[in-house]
């Protein structure tokens, strides 16, 4: 799992520098936006809310790719104990035409029940609508979702992102 996590980072980085040497009239920090999402999952069973901040490189108008960190608490109607979790990813969003966009994004989180830890990968693949050049909100699945060992309730999350 740590060679598979390793990878992709370096895939991402890698992707980073060659698409920042590609273009050198604009500097690097022109094409990083700041920003993040809001995650919330709500069903008869559980209620989770989170929040992802995150680092997005513009490498042109139509794709970007970055990192982030989360941190969600949920709270399951048959438990007494909440569940609280922190991760990290790396996203790549593309924008197939104007007002849509398209994401990927692969999280390892850490979730802490009580006095256990688990460790819980996520892929999540996702499809929004452009509120504007910097809002965008919509669904995302996780295609790595089990229901015995994920976070949330169901393997989809609506998303709302905001970056500056």
């Amino acid at each position: 799992m740590k060679k598979s996590i390793f990878t992709i980072i370096l895939i991402c980085a890698c992707t980073l520098i060659g698409f920042s040497q590609e273009n050198k009239k604009a500097a690097f920090w022109d094409n990083v936006q700041f920003g993040g999402g809001l995650n919330v999952g709500i069903s008869n069973n559980s209620t989770t809310i989170g929040i992802s901040p995150s680092a997005i490189y513009n490498v042109n108008d139509k794709f970007g790719t970055g990192v982030g960190v989360s941190y969600l608490y949920s709270k399951y109607k048959n438990s007494s104990d909440p569940i609280s979790a922190y991760g990290a990813s790396i996203l790549a969003l593309y924008k197939p035409f104007e007002g849509a966009q398209l994401s990927s994004e692969f999280e390892q989180s850490f979730i802490k029940v009580a006095n256990t830890s688990r460790s819980v990968p996520a892929l999540y693949l996702g499809a929004g609508y452009n509120l504007g050049r910097n809002v965008s909100a919509g669904v995302r699945y996780d295609v790595l979702y089990d229901k015995d060992k994920s976070l949330f309730a169901s393997p989809l999350t609506p998303f709302f992102r905001v970056y500056f």
